[in-house]
């Protein structure tokens, strides 16, 4: 008897599973075929009915890892500068669906620089983040929460903020715990908010 399409896709479903407890455990450098299979508890002959290749594998981890990402529940808690401190949270590794979201893409990064279709991609993919951080940074401006600027610039370094601790975060999570990252990112929004410091000039008569 042939399946159903219900069966094909709990079966799917069932993959996708696998496919992201494999890259959540063991980095986007241990996602095979062998792996998801042994995760699955299938042959890897069952597996090339979904991906015939492990390009097809990697295109669609990638493909789920964006849906997972952008699936997640998102803070809502007004405009300005809290949608901005609100958006940097959201990208942060303050829970176990997050940690795991930025380890695998972190994980990723080695196959995106090697591949310049995936490299393009990616650049696309913050492009588009940037411009989300530039629509919060502007609406903060123009409530007088930041002060005047290039706005680009002030959304550029937010989005690099925001990496960079994930990034300390990952690798030394003992050292970044949920509460000290958003201590981080307070301090940083306040410096932002504060305006650069003035440089003073240098005392002719000292």
């Amino acid at each position: 008897m042939p399946r159903s399409k219900g069966d094909h896709e709990a079966r799917r479903h069932d993959v996708s599973a696998a496919v992201w407890q494999v890259m959540a455990t063991r980095g986007f450098a241990g996602l095979t075929l062998r792996a998801v299979a042994a995760e699955l508890g299938a042959t890897t002959g069952l597996l090339t009915h979904y991906f015939p290749t492990k390009q097809a594998l990697v295109a669609y981890a990638l493909d789920l890892l964006e849906e997972r990402t952008l699936s997640r529940p998102r803070r809502q808690s007004g405009g300005g500068l809290a949608a901005l401190r609100d958006a940097i949270l959201d990208i942060l590794p303050l829970t176990s669906e997050a940690r795991d979201s930025n380890r695998i893409w972190v994980s990723s990064w080695d196959n995106a620089l090697a591949d310049p279709a995936l490299s393009a991609d990616y650049a696309r993919k913050y492009a588009e983040g940037r411009d989300r951080m530039l629509q919060r940074v502007i609406a903060a401006q123009e409530a007088g929460e930041l002060p005047p600027g290039e706005p680009t610039d002030l959304a550029a370094g937010a989005q690099a903020f925001a990496l960079g601790l994930v990034v300390q975060a990952l690798f030394d999570p003992a050292a970044f715990p949920p509460g000290r990252q958003t201590e981080l990112l307070d301090n940083y929004l306040a410096g932002l908010a504060a305006g650069p410091c003035p440089i003073s000039s240098p005392d002719p008569h000292a």
